[in-house]
């Protein structure tokens, strides 16, 4: 009887330390996740209100695709220098600094906007960009570090949900917010989430932010740069985040201009092509691991496979049940790739150089997002929406024929 305390006891404390260790992963992981939504509505907000933007401004479509663009394009640029900092560097830190570098660009591009300075406005965004790929690099870093191996993938899928969270807020909001407060203010709009997020996520990310270990020389992050099936993950990537941002830039124009519908309800239906993400992303792990015990390859083509007739035939249909079928459709399908490529370029690389793989697949894959606003733009302007929507096919095509050879990852 009285070896029964000391034996209890440590029991007892060693049960409960495990279960405060996951409850604070998971406060990281919903702060990360809050921080990410409110950029990624950041991001995609002007698309929900390119109409008003183009009257206000006096400017055409092409020019009217930078203000979603511009964001990628610094992304692409900024992605792996951020990706090789934080295998060297303070995730934790980066984060902190990325919401106040956000805090600055939205106030910014609310104050350009008011003033009808166009200029001013993209280089705001182009900050704002800076923001969005520190955050996005740095919370799958340090979520990845944060879970254990068994909920990993969990975890990393649910950090990627926040973009297609941010991304239907931003479209289904973005007009009221518009009328309401006039369109600058959506750039200020989402700024307090990041900061509730921080608040959130600063105390549970205690003492997981420094890089473990010495810091990777240049030969390995060369070898990133050199692997085939990086470049094969990161090839789909763009292919699927061309799609993505074709759609979400201008789905809503489409409905307004070819359809009639209103500025507002045309975003609201058009929030459910990246809203569906929050399904999709989080289920392609869980696809992946359990139903087709740990492939990749199965999923990204099924993506492609399923994505690319329901976006040749969508300008095809005048139903609005229909149209929005489609889309959910198309979304789910199209983020499926999204959420597993992530995860999915970790596995083909050394962990040491893990966030520099991720870097390079967010680099790649934001490519595709930059151009595909700009592309679509001069399409719609030269050729039509029917065009536009054709062209964004034959990409979906080409990623069923990457998808077919994509490369199952090496585990042991």
């Amino acid at each position: 009887m009285t070896t029964r305390p000391p034996t209890t006891q440590p029991e007892d404390a060693t049960s409960k330390e495990p279960q405060q260790q996951r409850q604070s992963a998971w406060r990281l992981v919903a702060g990360a996740s809050l921080i990410s939504t409110g950029l990624a509505a950041y991001e995609i907000v002007p698309a929900s209100v390119t109409p008003l933007i183009r009257d206000a401004l006096n400017i055409g479509p092409t020019i009217a695709g930078f203000l979603v663009g511009v964001m990628f394009g610094t992304a692409v640029i900024a992605s792996l220098p951020a990706g090789a900092a934080l295998d060297r560097a303070d995730s934790r830190t980066a984060m902190a600094l990325a919401v106040l570098t956000l805090v600055v660009a939205g106030t910014w591009g609310w104050i350009a906007g008011r003033r009808g300075d166009y200029r001013s406005v993209i280089a705001s965004r182009a900050l704002g960009g800076v923001a969005y790929v520190v955050v996005w690099n740095a919370g799958i870093d340090i979520v990845s570090r944060a879970a254990t191996s068994e909920n990993r993938a969990t975890a990393v899928g649910i950090f990627t949900a926040s973009g297609p969270i941010g991304f239907a807020l931003g479209q289904g909001t973005g007009p009221l917010i518009a009328h309401r407060f006039g369109w600058p203010a959506i750039f200020i709009a989402f700024t307090g989430l990041t900061v509730v997020g921080l608040v959130l996520f600063w105390p549970a990310s205690r003492g997981l932010g420094t890089s473990r270990g010495d810091a990777p020389s240049f030969e390995e992050f060369g070898a990133v740069l050199q692997n085939r099936k990086v470049w094969s993950v990161g090839l789909l990537g763009f292919l699927g985040y061309s799609l993505y941002l074709f759609v979400n830039s201008w789905g809503a124009s489409y409905l307004t201009t070819e359809l009639g519908l209103s500025l507002a309800v045309s975003g609201l239906l058009v929030a459910v092509f990246p809203a569906i993400g929050v399904v999709s992303r989080i289920s392609s792990g869980l696809l992946s691991d359990r139903v087709f015990g740990g492939r990749r390859q199965p999923i990204v083509f099924g993506s492609f496979a399923i994505a690319a007739p329901l976006v040749l035939v969508f300008t095809r249909f005048r139903s609005l049940p229909l149209l929005v079928a489609l889309l959910l459709l198309t979304g789910f399908a199209v983020q499926l790739t999204l959420g597993l490529s992530f995860t999915y370029v970790r596995e083909v690389v050394d962990s040491r150089v893990a966030a520099t793989a991720v870097a390079f697949q967010t680099s790649i894959g934001l490519a595709g997002a930059f151009l595909a606003p700009i592309a679509g733009g001069v399409v719609v302007d030269l050729a039509g929406f029917d065009t536009a929507f054709l062209l964004a096919g034959l990409l979906a095509l080409c990623g069923i024929a990457v998808a077919w050879r994509a490369p199952e990852p090496n585990r042991s």
